[in-house]
């Protein structure tokens, strides 16, 4: 068990490394590097597979970022089935554009090179300290994340990779001008236009219906009253943050601290050197380079030599002088002879990927040791944290051996861990609570274990030092609901659905007659227009705006008419009476417009690229069914 245990903690870093790096791109599909080779598959690319456990949770990580967007309206949503199903669906289409992505990237014969791999890596944020990477830090992260600093360069290697390829294909679009000043024309076009309002809620009013249609609508959508498969669960919810600040660490706790790690709060040495540069690895080069390190032994002056021969023009002038550097930022090979001199020598030739270098070390600025006044609160801040995580970590342990070794209930678990049992309601799969939502959660409570045999789950890692353990306390299997239950709501529905049928008959009525030119209809149907408003393509209401902008000129005196919703799904008729074409001076190729122009092609670009490596390329989704939730 504490092996599955470390297993899981390694788990939940692998998930916070990827999320160091996962918007620095525009797709997210590093998962597949976690895959295990058992699992059961979502979708095939090729010879190309992403796991059931890679969809499941980039499918909960996108539904987390649309819940934090969309709030209690992405409930409403969520609770559709047909949108569920949906909404999974994109999820895995999205990842299978990955594959396709990276696979057309390698077949181009695209490539990114270590030294970009390596600038990316240093540049991240997460990896640095006061503005400067720790390559202490960056190891630390990898190790608790269970990386190599090759699996770990491998996989940014990719993302880089696809972004290669999306990024040439967004830089190849341009905008002519006559074209952007068409489009500006189009922007600023207004229109004016008259609209009335047929309300559903009196339509759903009329609406008479007998018991015998109620019932037999029950009968013919049994989907719409079938209650999911459902759970009732138990959990202890365990979470390291509040342990940070109970611990206190004394004066000569961090004063010993400082001392057996002073190399930490070291500034790296660093040096500063003039070189000169013969650019190629040709005889000829070589040759050349040679002749000037003969000529810097017989007493030349090396600035001079720098301006008149270095191919490095930039550092040339200055006499070949470069800034301040330390280890990790030079070529390797210019690095290690550079470090290898001392202040006022010159090197032997030193071959580079740049070239020949020859190589004088002007200065050495020493390593400086911070005092520690100076990092005495980051020192105690970090010590708290080691301790929280010791703590949390034994807490842990004693979750894990009581929940295993008193199975029947939670109880003594948390009394061993000084926790609460946390108790839910019944809910269904796709609809779980707070952190009973996780993937892992979910897997947890519905394997034959915990939901079949009424065992504790084993401690399951959700984040940094925060852990669950679940039970089911009860579980009722998918169901249609009596008739006798679900009456009042089977008629409500019913009598919504006939309302809008009867709204939309209306309103299909109404426009026949106006376009034929009676307008008595309004009259008799007691109807009238609102008075005439001008509006842009970006207006107030977007409902009425995309509509009235999609409908044709009238010609002459004659509206056009159209229909579209409001936001209470009230039909709404829209009389186009005018278009105000927007005189406009002609559109730089260099303006906003004609970025935004370029984006809107790039995109069109990527999508039809998808579409064609789609087509071309063995898709296939083996487990369709999981999709749908």
């Amino acid at each position: 068990m504490m092996e599955r245990m470390r297993e899981g903690a390694s788990s939940i870093w692998v998930k916070i490394i990827l999320g160091l790096i996962i918007f620095s791109f525009i797709f997210a599909g590093v998962g597949s590097y976690l895959a295990g080779g058992g699992e059961q598959v979502a979708a095939k690319i090729d010879d190309r597979k992403i796991s059931q456990r890679e969809f499941e949770q980039a499918y909960q990580n996108e539904r987390n970022r649309m819940q934090s967007q969309l709030g209690d309206y992405f409930n409403t949503l969520m609770g559709d089935p047909a949108y569920v199903q949906q909404f999974r669906r994109s999820v895995l289409d999205r990842l299978v554009n990955d594959v396709l992505i990276e696979e057309r990237a390698n077949a181009l014969g695209m490539r990114i090179s270590d030294e970009q791999v390596r600038e990316a890596i240093v540049e991240m944020p997460e990896f640095q300290r006061e503005g400067t990477f720790d390559n202490e830090l960056y190891n630390s992260l990898l190790r608790r994340a269970g990386f190599t600093p090759d699996r770990f360069a491998e996989t940014i290697r990719t993302d880089m990779l696809r972004q290669q390829l999306l990024g040439a294909l967004q830089s190849s679009d341009f905008a002519l001008d006559y074209e952007l000043t068409a489009l500006t024309k189009l922007e600023q076009q207004q229109r004016v236009v008259r609209h009335l309002t047929l309300e559903l809620a009196d339509f759903k009013q009329r609406v008479e219906l007998t018991d015998e249609e109620v019932k037999a609508y029950y009968e013919q959508n049994p989907a719409l009253f079938t209650r999911p498969e459902q759970v009732k669960a138990a959990y202890i919810e365990l979470s390291g943050q509040g342990l940070k600040e109970t611990l206190d660490v004394t004066e000569a706790e961090a004063r010993a601290y400082y001392d057996e790690h002073r190399s930490k709060y070291a500034t790296a040495e660093q040096r500063k050197a003039s070189h000169i540069l013969i650019q190629g690895d040709s005889d000829e080069a070589k040759a050349k380079a040679e002749a000037l390190l003969v000529q810097l032994k017989k007493g030349d002056d090396f600035a001079e030599l720098a301006k008149t021969e270095s191919d490095d023009t930039f550092s040339g002038k200055d006499g070949g002088q470069l800034d301040w550097f330390e280890r990790g930022v030079m070529d390797p090979a210019f690095e290690d002879a550079a470090f290898a001199l001392n202040p006022g020598e010159i090197s032997e030739l030193v071959q580079s990927s740049f070239g020949f270098h020859i190589i004088k070390l002007d200065e050495i600025k020493a390593s400086e040791v911070k005092p520690f006044a100076d990092v005495r609160d980051e020192i105690i801040a970090d010590l708290r944290e080691q301790g929280a995580a010791e703590a949390f970590y034994d807490l842990q342990t004693q979750l894990a051996e009581t929940a295993f070794e008193m199975p029947d209930s939670l109880e003594d678990a948390a009394k061993a861990v000084d926790a609460k049992v946390q108790y839910t309601d019944f809910f269904a799969r796709d609809a779980a609570p707070g952190v009973l939502a996780n993937p892992a959660v979910l897997q947890a409570l519905y394997s034959p274990e915990v939901r079949e045999d009424g065992l504790n789950s084993e401690v399951i890692e959700i984040g940094p030092e925060h852990v669950i353990v679940v039970r089911v306390e009860d579980a009722r299997d998918e169901m249609l609901l009596p008739f006798e239950d679900v009456a009042d709501t089977a008629r409500q529905q019913l009598a919504a659905q006939k309302g809008e049928q009867a709204a939309q008959s209306k309103a299909d009525e109404v426009i026949a007659a106006l376009r034929e030119g009676n307008t008595a209809v309004l009259e008799q149907e007691d109807l009238s227009f609102s008075e005439a408003q001008t509006i842009e393509r970006a207006g107030e209401n977007p409902m009425l705006s995309r509509v009235a902008f999609g409908l044709a000129k009238p010609e002459g005196e004659q509206p056009v008419y159209g229909m579209t919703r409001d936001t209470q799904g009230n039909v709404m008729i829209i009389a186009l009476d005018k278009v105000v074409e927007a005189s406009v001076a002609p559109e730089a190729t260099d303006s906003q417009m004609a970025s935004q122009v370029e984006q809107m092609n790039a995109q069109r670009d990527i999508m039809a690229t998808l579409e064609v490596l789609r087509t071309t390329a063995d898709v296939s989704y083996p487990t369709l069914e999981p999709v749908e939730n």
